[in-house]
């Protein structure tokens, strides 16, 4: 059975960072392209990175590009999300999700390419 794990989520200051994780259980990562979604409070589940099964290629949103890393390392079963220069709108509860494809998906919207879920994680950004 496929199972992800977020972990990572915290309270942390504006212009600070963070490191969500998503471990994977039950499947072996190299072949699922993995996505990062997020949703705050009366808003829509937003897409916001993927990265290829490879490693090789990368997506964001407008909304964290240049402030968002993310990145996998397939031996250990896990992706993660490197978030720099945090602002109180990156506040949300985040998830990871996992599709069994090569390249991130392009069609709209995004989540419904995804499979499978972990149970989110909660980021806070806040003085």
């Amino acid at each position: 059975q496929l199972q992800l794990v977020e972990s990572g989520g915290d309270l942390v200051q504006p212009g600070g960072s963070l490191r969500l994780s998503c471990a994977a259980s039950g499947f072996a990562l190299d072949y699922y392209v993995i996505g990062w979604f997020r949703q705050a409070p009366g808003k829509e589940r937003e897409a916001i990175s993927c990265i290829s099964s490879s490693g090789g290629s990368t997506d964001y949103a407008d909304s964290v590009k240049t402030r968002f890393t993310i990145s996998r390392n397939n031996a250990k079963n896990t992706v993660y999300l490197q978030m720099n220069n945090m602002k109180p709108e990156d506040t949300a509860v985040y998830y990871c999700a996992a599709t069994n494809k090569q390249l991130c998906p392009t069609g709209r919207p995004i989540e419904v390419h995804f499979a499978s879920w972990g149970q989110g994680t909660q980021v806070t950004v806040s003085s």
